[in-house]
């Protein structure tokens, strides 16, 4: 049950279960993605309620399992049910902080959530007055709920099968819902770790994006050890390249095209300078992990990702970025991710997740491993 509030007020609601038809629920869609919300939306059998910032949308949705297994799923970045929404204008608001601060606790208190995230609805305006407000809302928040919630500062620490209390506030209002990390497809409220790529050293957006996807596995699979060796394929200019290094990972590095010079002699470091098609390890050669950023016709990059996984150690991961540059319809995207899909079981890889990054562009990321791995889907 939400109740929507014109006045400020304190509301003690107890927690809906089981979960009513048509439920409010937000969802994220990449702004890339926005000419297809209206078919998202109707593939995840939702009803369209409102815009909210630059990406999120309310819907009222009857089967909340669908953002898990719907096709139109993979769309959506991130989610999150309402539990609670306070429709108003923060700025105007006297004392908003503290209301809403006393609101979250006497309606989230007694569902005790592992921990408290609070974030913009727009994160990309300029306007820092809502990162300001959210960061002081969640401090606030914090003092009153018990110290081992407040002892969350690490969003990795959480238990992503475990329900955390998500926020988000704009100039829309504030929006909140109870839900584990997993299910919501992100750690964050919004979805996943922003990573800035302003240093002078950075050698493309490329290494933000392996970083995100690092990190958003962790919701389904435990990181690999240091010294863990990656096959990346598709690797020039070398900004994945660089995020492995540094993270302490042996990295064998396959283009046609050279590395930055700033790669050279790196130790930890293997290039081939050839075609991935080429590429023809033996049977000694093995890896924890395949990473596949490569351009061209993606159909054809998943059979080299096939053909090379028989040199994955188990258990192992894919990553692979799903091109779809240059492709103008819902259903065609949906057809070439089937059939990625498809191509890669019958190598012997089963999809375990997928998701848009925040530095995908028209791709979407998906995350494979050996089917015989024996770990759980």
């Amino acid at each position: 049950m939400v109740f929507w509030l014109t006045e400020p007020a304190i509301i003690i609601l107890n927690p809906p279960s089981p979960i009513p038809k048509n439920s409010p629920w937000i969802i994220r869609v990449s702004e890339v993605f926005e000419n297809f919300s209206e078919e998202i939306i109707s593939g995840l059998s939702g009803i369209f309620s409102k815009k909210l910032g630059s990406e999120y949308y309310l819907i009222q949705i009857e089967n909340p399992a669908a953002l898990q297994l719907a096709d139109a799923s993979k769309f959506v970045r991130w989610n999150l049910p309402v539990d609670h929404a306070w429709p108003c204008n923060p700025e105007k608001m006297p004392a908003f902080i503290e209301k809403a601060a006393q609101t979250l606790l006497k309606k989230f208190g007694s569902r005790n959530p592992q921990a408290i995230f609070i974030g913009q609805l727009d994160p990309s305006a300029n306007n820092r007055y809502y990162k300001s407000l959210a960061s002081n809302l969640r401090g606030r928040t914090l003092q009153l709920f018990p110290q081992k919630v407040a002892e969350f500062k690490d969003v990795e620490a959480q238990d992503c099968n475990s329900p955390t209390l998500f926020c988000l506030v704009g100039k829309e209002g504030l929006f909140c819902g109870m839900q584990s990390p997993k299910n919501s497809n992100g750690f964050y409220p919004g979805g996943t770790k922003y990573i800035s790529q302003n240093s002078p050293d950075t050698i493309s957006r490329a290494g933000a994006k392996i970083a995100e996807a690092l990190h958003f596995i962790l919701m389904h699979r435990s990181p690999l050890r240091k010294g863990s060796h990656w096959l990346e394929l598709g690797a020039s200019p070398g900004g994945m390249t660089s995020e492995l290094l540094a993270r302490g990972y042996k990295v064998t590095a396959i283009d046609r095209a050279p590395l930055d010079k700033r790669l050279d002699r790196h130790a930890g470091l293997t290039f081939g300078l050839l075609d991935v098609a080429a590429f023809k390890p033996n049977a000694s050669m093995r890896y924890d992990a395949i990473l596949s950023d490569m351009n061209g016709d993606p159909r054809e990059s998943i059979r080299q990702v096939g053909r090379l996984s028989k040199n994955l150690k188990k258990p192992s991961w894919v990553i692979f970025t799903l091109k779809t540059t240059g492709i103008s319809t819902f259903d065609e995207i949906n057809e070439l991710f089937e059939s990625a899909v498809a191509t890669a079981a019958g190598e012997g890889l089963k999809l375990f997740a997928k998701t848009h990054l925040t530095y995908n562009r028209n791709e979407l990321t998906l995350f494979f491993e050996p089917c015989d791995t024996g770990l759980p889907k």
